[in-house]
């Protein structure tokens, strides 16, 4: 599996930049990690203010230059302010596996913003990444994020993985396995 993150992967679609993290962002964190609709379903306190959303931005761009995670700021085209965020982490290297997180604010949920995201990041982690299975694992609750995880063609599965989340009530895991990322349809 390819985890050399030296040069970060600015990624594009249609609608969407997804680019690295930067300071330039921790006033839209701040309002990401505090909003508590977002927060509902991932188990996280919100964020008490942008010092904390900072401390978070210099954790994320560490893990980053570790090699131990890819973190990309989701942004249209036409504005540079971060409208969600879209991650790998919890990496498996020796089963090639990566797991995929996710949110966005309220604002832009149901506009069809994260399902584009979610594709290219998809295409990155098997192309680029060389990952033999993407997971996911949302609460059993989150009904929005079960239906974008059917969109993009992932399934349930009841295996055990690594991967854990213990403040997230109801967790399910859901696999993508790298067969034909062309099969993914809107």
């Amino acid at each position: 599996m390819n985890l050399d993150f030296s040069t970060f992967p600015i990624l594009k679609t249609e609608r969407l930049i997804l680019r690295q993290l930067t300071n330039k962002d921790a006033k839209q964190i701040h309002k990401l990690r505090s909003d508590p609709s977002v927060n509902r379903f991932i188990g996280r306190t919100n964020s008490t203010g942008v010092e904390e959303a900072t401390e978070f931005i210099k954790k994320i761009v560490e893990l980053v230059q570790n090699n131990q995670g890819m973190y990309w700021v989701i942004v249209l085209k036409d504005n540079t302010d971060l409208i969600g965020t879209i991650c790998y982490w919890n990496f498996d290297v020796d089963n090639e596996i990566v797991e995929m997180g996710y949110e966005m604010l309220p604002e832009f949920q149901g506009k069809g913003i994260m399902i584009e995201a979610v594709k290219r990041v998809i295409e990155y982690g098997f192309k680029e990444m060389k990952a033999k299975t993407i997971t996911a694992l949302p609460s059993a609750d989150n009904k929005s994020s079960i239906a974008l995880l059917k969109k993009a063609k992932f399934n349930i599965d009841n295996k055990s993985f690594t991967n854990t989340h213990e403040n997230v009530d109801n967790t399910i895991t859901y696999i993508l396995e790298n067969k034909s990322i062309l099969s993914i349809e809107d």
